[in-house]
């Protein structure tokens, strides 16, 4: 009955007022009565929509046989429908609040005026309350759009920029915005642009690029900065976010995009890219990129120029050529460098370790600034004292300090700290204090570094109890003022009265864990501390650990670090293990420490060469065969990874193993000659570690290739073969083969030969008392050496020819088998 009299009601000749809506039929403002009450009945539908039945389809729409604006009752019947579609809004049954809009727009004259004229009458704070409904929903993002579109296909869209006006409304889009998807983010942000609003005025610029960066999302990026109206800085913001995360490709892929779509060379956006570069640590992407603005014949500005330079300071050659080629460029378009292009310059310089160059830039800048081109500012003069503070230069950086107040400008935290350090590395504690004393009293805030240089300077002259009372002073004023305390420097009482906002980092308890020696006590106190404080640990930390373990003899516990490392979390680098290493080789457990390196190569971490060192240098004497080949097989992994070691101490170790085969036989006459050992990378090693790696090979020849060496050198891998021989013979067994020694080719009156072979067989004849054979120029058909690799298990030297030269006749030794066993079988005795 209710919907028959509502139909009826608008169905009625125009000519009649309307009656006031019946309250039955006023859609309830709570949501959760609204279900309950009886809906408004449809209205007819319009001309432009479609029905099934006939009788509808020729039904005119509602209102059409009126002229707009005819008369007032005209006016009443239009305001009426305005206020009967705003509570329908308010209550968000905007399918409902649609189909009126539609009827109501859709009569004769023109539709789009009575869609602006209707949509001022609309009640603006009931439809706001809607879209607030909406918003506030479960499916508040895709409902939202929806109610976005249709508000903008029935032509009321002015009326929609009423209600986004509305703060409520605009902070609620804001609070779906930060929480939704990256990609519904952008269709609602979209669907707004397309009324006008201002998508930067709805929700922080800030927020959507963190997002797009968080979701490493480069395209989400390039489609918002579309549709903002400040598009270049929404681009350049995004290149940026994405290079301080460390995502070089997806900077460069927004970079691409806003070449196209500013449709003009941006230099804000090349400086941002060239930024970002530097950050990524990638100079030579920053060159490419200047290189294209080259090809162009485009000519980059100062800025660019500057962030160039910066990009590259780490290259002292090319930036002083960029600033070479800046000048050039620049003086044509009439700029100059600025004091931030010297800055950089003299950044290269300190990185390089060149003092002397980067004191000809300040001489250079200190007299543009007695003409009046320049200032010098904060950072001219911190990067100089960085420049002598590295080159343990600490007058000059003193100096240099002088001169910065006398110009009347003000230290900052960076400067202090690097004049600290400059008197910590030289080892001058005290002074690096009275210096931490005028910092404070000039009220300069000091930083977490400060603190940390200071200990630093306290651990390197082992003052450990004062490092430790310092970090507990500094605890306990964290939140107070030093005041009326004792005077760092001299021991009287000081006048300052700061507050302290010292926090320990992690580098600040690397450095007290330094400063505990030998006490593992108090370094596990320490590790607990940090724990507490919410402070991670990192490599160098357990590292340290590690050397304090084994500076008190606990080897296991050193070495149960690496696990602990894994298990907090931390993979164990080089230095942990070359730690670990270092305290196993000190308490000579060498076989811990090669099972170690061993392990380094299972998980593929490099050593470096304190670590191939450690190792080489972990035995005075060897003991075994299996000591030996330990070492040589540490050599040779050593020459592989690129590392150039001194053979020196290595060849020594090995020469008094090899000798100590002829110990009872009172060493040799020549035994003053031992250390005519070559050059640091000679052949000696090679050749040793290739006979005793290999061993003996069951059914050939021992063939020993000394060519190439000293007579000094020959002799020691003579002795290592012979001692490889001894040390793997089992009694019983018998000697299968005669031993061979290859000496060479044979030329006459090479002095250098006979040497070698005089050496050789008073060795084997006068030390050993073996039986020792000298071949003639033919190698017999039954014995086959290859003497490239003696090894080979099929060696032919007959197959060693060259088409234009006789055969190689090469010299030989043989010593005989039988000879050997007796030799072995009084070792035996």
């Amino acid at each position: 009955m209710r919907s028959t009299t509502t139909l009826l009601m608008l169905g009625s000749s125009v000519s009649t007022t309307p009656p006031p809506l019946p309250k039955h039929t006023i859609p309830s403002t709570n949501p959760k009565q609204s279900s309950k009450q009886s809906k408004p009945p449809p209205l007819p539908p319009s001309s432009s929509s479609s029905s099934s039945s006939s009788s509808q389809s020729h039904r005119p729409p509602l209102l059409s046989t009126v002229r707009w604006g005819e008369n007032r009752q005209s006016h009443n019947r239009i305001n009426y429908y305005a206020e009967l579609a705003s509570k329908l809004a308010e209550d968000a049954r905007f399918e409902e609040f649609f189909m009126i809009v539609e009827t109501v727009t859709a009569g004769g004259g023109s539709s789009s005026l009575k869609a602006v004229e209707f949509a001022a009458l609309l009640n603006s704070e009931l439809v706001a309350k809607g879209i607030l409904s909406v918003i506030e929903s479960d499916e508040s993002m895709g409902s939202l759009i929806t109610v976005l579109t249709g508000f903008q296909k029935l032509g009321i869209s002015s009326a929609l920029k009423v209600f986004l006006s509305d703060r409520s409304v605009v902070e609620a889009i804001g609070r779906i915005l930060k929480c939704g998807g990256v990609d519904e983010v952008l269709d609602l942000m979209e669907t707004l642009s397309g009324f006008g609003v201002s998508v930067e005025n709805v929700v922080e610029p800030t927020e959507v690029i963190k997002n797009c960066v968080n979701k490493r999302n480069p395209h989400a990026a390039i489609r918002y900065s579309g549709f903002c109206t400040r598009s270049d800085e929404i681009f350049c913001s995004s290149i940026l976010e994405f290079g301080k995360r460390g995502d070089m490709v997806s900077a460069l892929t927004v970079f691409e995009a806003s070449k196209h779509k500013l449709g003009c060379v941006n230099m804000y956006a090349y400086r941002t890219i060239i930024d970002v570069c530097g950050l990524c640590c990638d100079p030579l992407q920053s060159r490419s990129i200047y290189e294209e603005l080259s090809a162009e014949n485009i000519n980059p500005n100062l800025y660019v120029f500057n962030s160039l330079m910066n990009a590259n300071a780490s290259d002292l050659s090319y930036t002083m050529l960029i600033y070479k080629h800046m000048q050039f460029t620049i003086q044509n378009l009439g700029v100059t460098p600025d004091i931030a292009s010297y800055n950089i310059l003299l950044k290269s310089c300190c990185l390089a370790a060149r003092v002397d160059l980067a004191q000809e830039i300040y001489s250079e800048v200190e007299y543009m600034e007695s003409t009046g081109s320049l200032k010098l500012d904060v950072f001219t003069y911190s990067t100089m004292i960085k420049v002598f503070t590295d080159a343990r230069m600490w007058e000059m950086a003193l100096g240099m300090k002088q001169k910065m107040l006398e110009s009347g400008v003000t230290p900052n935290a960076v400067t202090w700290s690097s004049l600290i350090s400059a008197c910590a590395k030289a080892g001058l504690v005290d002074q690096a204090f009275v210096l931490f004393e005028e910092m404070i009293i000039s009220n300069c805030m000091p930083n977490t570094q400060c603190f940390n240089v200071l200990l630093h300077a306290c651990v390197k002259a082992f003052q450990y109890d004062r490092a430790f009372r310092l970090f507990d002073s500094w605890k306990k004023n964290e939140y107070g003022n030093i005041t009326n305390t004792q005077n760092l420097s001299k021991g009287g009482k000081s006048e300052v009265s700061m507050k302290v906002p010292f926090r320990p980092t992690t580098s600040t308890y690397n450095v007290l864990m330094k400063a505990c020696g030998t006490d593992d006590f108090r370094a596990r106190g320490l590790m607990d501390e940090m724990k507490t404080a919410g402070v991670l640990p990192n490599g160098i930390t357990w590292s340290t650990l590690i050397g304090v373990y084994g500076g008190s003899g606990d080897v296991k516990r050193a070495v149960q670090i690496l696990k602990t490392m894994r298990n907090s979390g931390v993979q164990p680098d080089v230095v942990a293990y070359t730690a670990a290493i270092k305290v196993c080789v000190k308490q000579r457990e060498l076989n811990l420490a090669f099972s170690l390196f061993a392990e380094m190569q299972k998980y593929q971490i490099q050593p470096n060469m304190v670590t191939y060192n450690t190792l080489l240098r972990a035995r005075t004497r060897y003991g075994s065969l299996q000591e030996v080949q330990q070492c040589l097989s540490i050599y040779q992994h050593m020459r592989k990874a690129g590392f150039k070691p001194n053979d020196y101490y290595l060849k020594e170790l090995i020469e008094e193993w090899c000798e100590g085969i002829i110990q009872d036989n009172h060493r040799s006459q020549n035994s003053n000659n031992r250390r005519d050992l070559g050059g640091p990378q000679s052949l000696l090693l090679e050749k040793v570690a290739s006979h005793l790696q290999k061993g003996n090979i069951d059914g050939q020849s021992i063939a020993v290739d000394v060519r190439g060496l000293t007579k000094v050198e020959a002799r020691i891998v003579v002795l290592a073969v012979l001692r490889m021989i001894k040390e793997n013979y089992q009694p019983g067994e018998l000697i299968r083969d005669d031993m061979f020694i290859v000496l060479g080719v044979h030329e006459v009156g090479d002095k250098h030969q006979f040497d070698v072979k005089d050496t050789i067989n008073k060795l084997l004849r006068d030390n050993l008392g073996l039986e020792v054979v000298s071949l003639g120029p033919k190698t017999p058909s039954e014995i086959k050496i290859n003497v490239e690799n003696p090894f080979h298990p099929n060696p032919d030297l007959d197959g060693i020819r060259s088409p234009n030269r006789r055969p190689a006749v090469f010299q030989r030794l043989k010593v005989t088998r039988k000879s050997l066993y007796h030799w072995l079988q009084k070792k035996l005795k």
